[in-house]
């Protein structure tokens, strides 16, 4: 198992369901907590620390559902992975303009549900900041933070 230092949040009406997956989902990840009102879900999604979240569509108000999303979206770059019930009428280009990352039926295998959140957890690692200050190798300096190339005192 992968056990990296991550706080996912899973937002799901389905206490029962929350729990087991909360316990399946620790050994993957550092920190698993759950909402089950989807507001207040999306409130908490917004905030710093949240690494990831795993959100059951249904529980956003209907007519609202993709509305709320891109608002989020307006703050947080989270990446989200949509639940749905199989069958429901909604599609992913309807909720592509709230950019959700990866869409998964309910019900699924938690193995899939730990695989996608691996996933999306690479594509998604944090890059190492550029460094502060002026770097100069052989006459060539480099100013990351003005993304600037100087050679023999010449801007290039």
């Amino acid at each position: 198992m992968l056990s990296l230092a991550v706080h996912l949040l899973l937002i799901d009406d389905d206490a029962e369901l929350c729990a087991l997956l909360g316990e399946f989902l620790k050994r993957e990840v550092s920190t698993v907590d759950c909402e089950h009102e989807g507001n207040r879900g999306l409130e908490r999604a917004g905030q710093p620390g949240v690494d990831l979240v795993v959100l059951d569509v249904r529980c956003l108000p209907g007519h609202r559902r993709f509305r709320d999303l891109r608002r989020l979206r307006t703050h947080s770059k989270v990446p989200v992975i949509m639940l749905n019930r199989r069958g429901e009428m909604w599609t992913a280009s309807s909720a592509s303009k709230s950019a959700p990352t990866i869409y998964l039926a309910k019900p699924f295998n938690p193995r899939e549900l730990a695989a996608r959140i691996r996933a999306i957890l690479r594509r998604y690692e944090a890059r190492p900041a550029a460094p502060a200050g002026r770097i100069e190798v052989n006459g060539i300096v480099l100013d990351p933070a003005n993304r600037e190339v100087y050679s023999g005192g010449k801007a290039h």
